[in-house]
């Protein structure tokens, strides 16, 4: 096995391939200092929960301890790769602050108590709450990293059980978009691709997803398409010079908030030239003619003073999509986290139903998810939406939920949409939401114009209830903290971004009192004596294997129909892709491939919404369309960002990870390897924007908007004039200082129409220099050069950088500066 240095090379070695040939194994380990297989006790299958892509690996464990990771190289996804956060991320568990035992507000301080002081204080406020105001005055907010048996059972408790409309995940932030375009183009969520599409795709498109760094081990499998014999072309859209981008055969970097635009100038290029399967739109498609009327008007040379992109390069890249014999394409947050986010995505979706490109092996979208578990949240509830897929505006599928979970129809709440994260946080600022349970996340960095959030869940008025493993920011503002167990802590499944499903067992035990998540909520449950309409418990299983199999009844005869998956079938070999069913036994591989869509009224998740105004659709309108096991193209026109640059604020400023962290870094922060390859704050920008502010590589500079500031070094960059790039994983629990370079300190509170994604694409900012850098003057070559295809280049946002003494030093500087920059009123609670 190749020892490789995956913080310097972080895909690794290449394993070269062709179309349609079977991507080749390569199994990535990491063991402790030290350690030889031989000292390993036991290996325990699990998978990853530091990405979307769901390597599966097997966990090392002696002495009762993890010390270390496997690439798992039966498995489908990954064939034995590991993400650099996969091989290095597990430290993070034994990280000496973790939370050991329950915590709760004394005296305006936290303090230690006990288990059952600490789920009386929860119950007995909830309990307060339902008979003084009623369900609405609860709301959850939970994450995309639990397992789906912890999500079924919060549903069940939050939507049967105290009956509240007011849940949803983190996955807001990352994939409600996904879900969103899927129900508008197929009527229901699922992914209709697969990673396998990537093995025999003559063309890939990248749609604002700078895989490389979001889906390493899925980047590692193109590069090696791209190392291999007849490898496809690449067409990515992205305004910065990303990994993706230096390897794309057409590189588009359009001005933020284009995106419509842009895809409406490709579409128009493609129906123009006669690139679409007429037979294949006639028997499954509607809505051509609306979508041809509407491209029609944004000819390339039009297009191009709304992207500033060389009409000539749309051509190309249309040509590039048009010409394809199998066509893959993937979408993520340079698209989901924008102004007109639904209706981005809805175009990719447009350009493979007017091709035919879809259930054929190389013919696919990936709609891409964000986090590890964002999948499960949308399937079993816990965002909002009814399990299994079920449509909130059908009076049957709500009847049959019910039947299910043996509670009265009236008793689910149907009545409305369900209360998004973004709208939650108004009814908390306006005090009609009184208790707040989040759970695995941490808001008060993750939501937009944290001087709002800090303030909303610092309020003497709230209840704010926190189950996390670490003391994070959000978790300091809490009234009770409850101590969590994590991955390798507790059993569970969970399904990645291509439907497939993995087992993850329980290696150790979690440290002190943690305890596993659903054990918390199924306590809850009981301690607050939530009963079904019979008088029996709500919450019948009492261990996860028990909670998996109620979900899967739940999921029968639904899209995401996890029938025919057990825990053995998991165990030892692959995951397993959903629909798993008697008739398909060993999953499907891909949707629709025979045209039928999840579109009949009785049957589809959604009636569908308006694309740029949100408003949702009846069922008559919606049967109107024709729409029976039809797929559903949809046009919209361009609108412009709702904050445009200005003379105070002359860019555009947008956030995204880096590859070596993730979200808030409660986790890969206190991974020594990932922290030091990315451990502090940076801001990009293009060399011209540099030379005009006269900065240089390594420069502080402060980055501002109408919210607020942050201070951060200078990275320049291959990225577009005209914008600036802050990661946004920076928070301030590892800053003794407290110095501002939390990136959501800047962006603003506003989200997309359908999907209610909040905006994190499109902010106003301005920059000035603070101090000069005591590095070099030239920029680093990580960030602007390029490189062979195939070469494993590190990645323009976090490359690691070998920091000298004089770097540390001017590092310190600059922080006895920034130290005076304390936060705003509200970094504190009561």
């Amino acid at each position: 096995m190749p020892r490789t240095d995956r913080i310097a090379e972080p895909w690794g070695t290449r394993t070269p391939y062709g179309p349609g040939e079977t991507w080749p194994t390569r199994v990535d380990q990491y063991l402790a200092d030290g350690l030889t297989e031989d000292d390993v006790e036991r290996w325990v299958q699990s998978a990853s929960i530091l990405h979307s892509n769901g390597d599966a690996l097997d966990i090392a464990v002696r002495d009762d301890r993890i010390v270390g990771v496997r690439g798992r190289a039966v498995d489908r996804v990954n064939r034995g790769r590991l993400d650099p956060k996969d091989l290095f991320g597990w430290q993070a568990n034994a990280s000496p602050d973790r939370l050991t035992t329950p915590l709760i507000r004394r005296g305006g301080e936290l303090v230690e108590t006990d288990w059952d002081t600490a789920m009386d204080a929860v119950v007995t406020r909830c309990r307060e709450l339902l008979e003084e105001q009623g369900p609405s005055a609860i709301g959850f907010y939970n994450s995309g990293q639990l397992f789906i048996e912890d999500y079924y059972t919060l549903g069940l408790i939050a939507h049967g059980g105290i009956r509240t409309a007011h849940v949803d995940g983190n996955t807001r932030l990352c994939t409600a978009t996904a879900a969103a375009a899927l129900k508008e183009s197929f009527a229901s969520d699922g992914q209709p691709g697969s990673y396998a599409d990537i093995d025999s795709a003559d063309v890939i498109c990248l749609y604002g997803h700078n895989m490389a760094e979001t889906q390493v081990v899925t980047w590692s499998r193109v590069l090696d398409r791209l190392a291999g014999p007849n490898p496809p072309q690449v067409v990515c859209v992205d305004p910065r010079m990303t990994p993706v981008a230096r390897a794309a055969t057409v590189h588009l970097a359009p001005r933020p908030g284009t995106n419509v635009a842009l895809m409406n100038g490709l579409l128009h290029e493609v129906i123009g030239n006669g690139w679409i399967d007429r037979e294949y739109l006639d028997a499954h498609v509607v809505g051509f003619e609306d979508l041809a009327e509407k491209v029609a008007e944004y000819p390339p040379d039009v297009v191009a003073g709304l992207c500033d992109v060389p009409a000539e390069r749309i051509r190309e890249a249309a040509r590039v999509i048009g010409q394809a014999e199998r066509l893959l394409s993937t979408v993520l947050q340079g698209f989901y986290q924008s102004h007109q986010a639904t209706a981005a995505a809805v175009q990719v979706n447009n350009v493979h139903l007017l091709r035919g490109m879809l259930g054929r092996p190389g013919c696919g979208i990936l709609q891409m998810n964000g986090q590890p578990t964002a999948e499960n949240t949308r399937e079993a509830g816990a965002d909002g939406d009814l399990p299994g897929f079920r449509n909130w505006s059908n009076e049957s599928h709500v009847a049959d939920l019910a039947r299910i979970w043996n509670v009265e129809p009236e008793d689910i709440p149907h009545y409305s949409p369900p209360t998004h994260v973004m709208q939650q946080l108004r009814y908390l600022e306006e005090g009609s939401l009184r208790m707040f349970w989040v759970i695995a996340t941490n808001p008060a960095v993750s939501l937009p114009e944290l001087a709002r959030i800090r303030s909303i869940l610092s309020q003497e008025r709230l209840f704010l209830v926190v189950q996390d493993l670490f003391l994070t920011e959000t978790a300091q503002l809490a009234d009770v903290v409850l101590p969590a167990a994590t991955w390798g802590e507790k059993t569970g499944t969970f399904t990645n971004a291509d439907r497939t499903v993995h087992l993850s067992e329980k290696a150790v035990d979690p440290p002190g009192e943690a305890r596993p998540d659903l054990d918390v909520l199924i306590d809850f449950a009981h301690r607050l004596g939530l009963e079904d309409k019979d008088g029996a418990p709500l919450v019948k299983w009492s261990d996860p294997e028990g909670a998996f199999e109620a979900w899967k009844e739940c999921s029968r005869g639904r899209p995401c129909d996890y029938t025919g998956i057990t825990y053995d079938k998991l165990r030892g070999g692959s995951g397993i892709q959903w629909p798993c069913t008697e008739e398909a036994p060993d999953g499907t591989e891909r949707l629709y491939a025979d045209g039928r869509f999840y579109s009949d009224p009785e049957y589809c998740e959604s009636y569908g919404r308006d694309i740029l105004t949100g408003a949702p659709f009846e069922e008559d309108e919606y049967r109107a369309l024709n729409p029976f096991e039809r797929a559903l193209l949809k046009a919209a026109d361009y609108v412009p960002p709702h904050e445009m640059p200005s003379a105070d604020f002359p860019f555009s400023l947008i956030t995204g990870r880096t590859l070596y962290q993730f979200h808030t870094r409660t986790k890969t922060g206190r991974a020594p390897q990932l922290q030091a390859a990315a451990r502090d704050v940076w801001v990009e920008m293009s060399a011209g924007d540099a030379g005009r502010l006269g900065a240089r590589e390594g420069d502080l500079l402060e980055v501002s908007t109408p919210r607020g500031s942050v201070r951060a070094r200078l990275r320049v960059s291959g990225i577009r004039d005209g914008v600036l790039f802050l990661p946004f994983h920076y928070g301030y629990w590892d800053d003794g200082r407290r110095h501002r370079r939390a990136a959501n300190e800047l962006t603003l509170t506003d989200w997309d129409a359908v999907s209610k994604q909040p905006i994190f694409k499109t902010a106003a900012a301005s920059v000035r220099r603070v101090r000069w850098s005591r590095r070099g003057s030239s920029p680093a070559p990580t960030t602007t050069g390029s490189a062979p295809v195939g070469t494993a280049v590190p990645p323009t946002c976090g490359g690691p950088a070998a920091l000298t003494t004089e770097d540390m030093a001017a590092e310190d500087m600059a922080a006895e500066d920034m130290a005076a920059e304390t936060l705003p009123d509200g970094g504190g609670r009561r």
